[in-house]
């Protein structure tokens, strides 16, 4: 089923969903996907204003952070 939805003073958008829709879908919050949106990590996604667009069938990239606490060390520097 294809989702819609209006952003403030917009037409309506096909094909795509709201933060809010994706977060609760993917389980992470909406900050975190709003900064996945302006890195360019999630393909597709879309800004129209203030408000991000993303397609309904965007896939949850890979968390690439650092969670080990350390700094990773480029090979061959000391």
């Amino acid at each position: 089923m294809m989702s819609l939805f209006v952003l403030k003073g917009m037409p309506l958008m096909e094909g795509f969903k709201k933060i809010s829709e994706i977060s609760k879908e993917w389980g992470i919050s909406e900050r975190r996907i709003n900064t996945l949106c302006l890195e360019g990590r999630i393909k597709g996604a879309e800004k129209f204003g203030n408000a991000w667009a993303i397609p309904e069938d965007a896939e949850r990239p890979k968390d690439e952070r650092i969670k080990s606490g350390k700094y990773i060390k480029e090979k061959g520097k000391t």
